[in-house]
């Protein structure tokens, strides 16, 4: 009973230097099927690419280690040339049989932002569910912090977060904004990329691709006061020639 329709909590948290948000919750999916899912570099790419600002992602296994290497940029198609590399390693921190840990952190990022941090926990519960903990972070220096605030100044002012501070006079929920807002928002984005990937793992493997574009936006629209940002047709169309300009872009 709450906002979200699910059970699911999310808290962010802003700092004088980062940002971070966290969302926990509970899946209907077998933690061994959790597991063998997103204990995998190539999945986490199928992940990240739900994202709207994603623009392509490849993972890298070497010696050395597994690196995804990710673009980040607009909201609207854009060459790779014009969105940001970060390049993210890929560690599993833990597995067992009832445990996983796995944590992606990049050094440098877009617009004055570094020490990226994407950990994702999942804990066995009874009945075939799963607790899931995701945490997303990063550092923010001052120019990057007043680039944010000249986004949320003209083409972001009207965006928000999750967080009810209050009621307005009309009695609509308060929601939070500014740079908390940006991180709530993001953080969901990632956390319904994770609940798509893993709801899409039983169809067949030529029907994944467009459950999962179709999936994500659904769950998108059931939070259209933060997170709408365009038609399901622009989105599908854009992510289906992501897709394609990864099969060719190495």
């Amino acid at each position: 009973q709450n906002q979200f329709k699910r059970p699911l909590v999310l808290d962010s948290v802003e700092t004088p230097n980062r940002l971070t948000g966290d969302i926990y919750a509970i899946v209907a999916y077998p933690f061994g099927a959790v597991s063998a899912s997103l204990n995998n570099p190539d999945h986490w790419c199928d992940v990240m690419l739900l994202h709207i600002n994603t623009k392509y992602c490849h993972a890298l296994v070497a010696p050395s280690g597994t690196t995804l290497k990710v673009n980040i940029g607009k909201k609207t198609p854009e060459e790779l040339t014009a969105a940001t590399r970060l390049e993210f390693n890929y560690n599993v921190a833990a597995v067992t049989p009832q445990y996983l840990e796995i944590m992606l952190s990049a050094p440098d990022g877009p617009l004055g932002t570094s020490d990226y941090l994407i950990r994702l926990e999942a804990m066995a519960l009874p009945n075939a569910k799963t607790f899931l903990h995701l945490t997303y972070s990063y550092a923010v220096n001052f120019a990057g912090r007043l680039a944010m605030q000249t986004y949320l100044g003209t083409v972001g002012s009207a965006k928000v977060g999750f967080t009810v501070l209050g009621k307005q006079a009309d009695g609509q929920a308060d929601y939070i904004g500014g740079m908390r807002g940006v991180m709530e928002r993001n953080t969901m984005r990632y956390y319904l990329a994770i609940d798509t990937f893993l709801e899409s793992a039983n169809a067949a493997p030529q029907a994944q691709l467009e459950q999962r574009l179709q999936s994500w936006f659904t769950a998108t629209e059931r939070y259209p006061r933060q997170l709408h940002e365009m038609d399901r047709a622009a989105y599908l169309a854009m992510k289906r020639a992501e897709d394609l300009r990864q099969q060719t872009v190495q």
